[in-house]
């Protein structure tokens, strides 16, 4: 058996996570309970000092922090932030990150931030285009890089390839990992009418490096991917299906609107940490 790209890149299952957020900002630092690494969202730090950088300092001395960027556009027309790459390497350096993953997606046009991220069509143009700037931006980070599947609700036009395949050829040419957001394969699933745990088994699974579990909001017509509540039923068992097939995977709890208390937050990571033991057993 071939080694996987973790393995590669002597990357370690760091256990169940938690993003940081500004609400934990108190909280967290002093907590008692179970945490095994922590996720930013890089543009809130890359030019903040005072109470974010304080507390960004005090969590950098207990736990590994990794950086899941909004704002990379990876997939956009406009030529790659120079500045955005930069800072966004020093930041990643300073906090000794062992990886750092951004979204297949574009977020700007003509300079313009979309404040979404938006799908790129599912076709070979699109994973010519993608694959350089991936690499470039791999070389100057110096760390391993991860792709998200990012959650889509209208197929772009221009399409020739299942998303499936076109996730496999865009991380196997860029020579990246993947970041597999189970809550987003679910939700479209069901607003696009696949099975999906045969996406799941169409995927370059020895590429998965980090996996993203998250509430959403189901609508008559739609399931919009919010990060609102608890992780819901189905997922879970999705995410069991996934990582008995990947094996233990550094696994984050997103919970970004109507945030309840930490300890809910950290409710659900203990229960993504004991599906983990329990595939390893």
């Amino acid at each position: 058996m071939s080694e996987s790209y973790a393995q590669r890149h002597g990357l370690r299952p760091l256990g169940a996570g938690i993003g940081l957020r500004r609400s934990f900002y108190e909280t967290l630092p002093r907590t008692e309970r179970t945490v095994d690494w922590l996720e930013i969202i890089p543009e809130n730090f890359l030019s903040l000092g005072g109470r974010s950088r304080h507390t960004l300092e005090a969590c950098k001395e207990r736990w590994t922090l990794l950086s899941h960027g909004v704002g990379l556009n990876i997939g956009g027309p406009d030529p790659l932030d120079e500045d955005y790459v930069t800072r966004l390497s020093a930041l990643v350096k300073e906090l000794d990150m062992p990886f750092f993953s951004d979204h297949l997606c574009y977020t700007r046009l003509g300079g313009v931030y979309l404040h979404d991220l938006l799908p790129l069509p599912f076709n070979e143009e699109a994973v010519e285009y993608v694959v350089p700037r991936v690499r470039e931006v791999m070389a100057r980070v110096g760390r391993p890089f991860l792709l998200e599947n990012p959650s889509y609700y209208a197929r772009m036009p221009g399409g020739t390839l299942e998303e499936a395949t076109f996730l496999r050829h865009v991380v196997e040419q860029a020579d990246c990992g993947l970041l597999l957001d189970v809550n987003n394969v679910y939700v479209n699933a069901q607003n696009h009418g696949y099975d999906p745990r045969a996406f799941v088994d169409a995927l370059p699974l020895d590429r998965v490096v980090q996996l993203h579990m998250a509430g959403h909001t189901r609508y008559p017509d739609v399931i919009i991917d919010t990060h609102v509540g608890p992780v819901p039923g189905d997922v879970w068992s999705l995410y069991r299906y996934v990582v008995e097939r990947t094996g233990p995977v550094s696994t984050l709890i997103e919970w970004d609107q109507d945030i309840p208390s930490l300890e809910a937050v950290l409710d659900e990571a203990d229960q993504a940490r004991a599906v983990l033991k329990e595939v390893a057993r």
